[in-house]
């Protein structure tokens, strides 16, 4: 206690010895807002796309290979009408054989090698709203401050970009407000050329993402 006491007065003296300087400040504000509306999001199959074993006599040499199609049901359920957007991260970032955010990996081989990369293409035609018989698709590259013209193209969920639909064609104001969508994806792969790749041993396709819903 005594060398607190002691040592306060100490530092008042070399604080009052020091001539006044004038502070310079900035305000940090932290803002957002909880919504009482909630999607969840769910995935046919329980999200599992399964090549089965793929003979390594089965794969290009010196390019690519490309596994058949697959197809995925994906399902947004809301408890009231929201707007949102749809977006995917991937898990093994880093282990696409392309750079590009509409591209996720496979994974590496034994060696560090990129195993290859798949994406995943939502069809506005094979997608249902609500009672709505007929949809759009539309995409903002601005985190969601502007929104490409609505039409019925197929769109590659990215990493990035949002992904969004509205029951308004050419529309720019981005997705309406939705409870229930169920959409037929597009699943496609491409195994890394076979020179490219260390097939000594089993070398399994390790895909994942996370299919992320954003409210707008």
């Amino acid at each position: 206690m005594h060398k607190h006491c002691l040592a306060l007065p100490a530092l008042l003296l070399l604080v009052s010895a020091q001539p006044a300087l004038a502070a310079s400040t900035v305000d940090l504000s932290v803002k957002g807002q909880v919504t009482p509306k909630a999607c969840t999001p769910l995935l046919s199959s329980g999200g599992m796309i399964d090549y089965g074993k793929i003979s390594q006599h089965d794969l290009n040499l010196d390019k690519g290979t490309r596994l058949p199609i697959k197809q995925l049901q994906v399902r947004i359920g809301c408890n009231a009408p929201a707007r949102f957007a749809l977006r995917m991260r991937d898990n093994r970032i880093g282990s696409a054989t392309v750079n590009n955010e509409i591209y996720y990996g496979l994974g590496f081989d034994n060696s560090g090698n990129r195993i290859g990369l798949y994406s995943m293409t939502f069809d506005p035609r094979k997608t249902l709203v609500d009672s709505t018989s007929l949809i759009y698709g539309t995409e903002s590259t601005t985190g969601g401050l502007a929104w490409r013209t609505a039409n019925l193209n197929t769109i590659e969920i990215g990493a990035n970009s949002y992904l969004g639909f509205t029951e308004t064609k050419d529309s720019v104001a981005g997705p309406s407000a939705i409870q229930v969508l169920i959409s037929t994806v597009k699943v496609e792969a491409v195994i890394n050329a076979r020179q490219n790749l260390d097939l000594s041993t089993d070398t399994p396709l390790d895909g994942s993402a996370t299919l992320e819903v954003l409210y707008l």
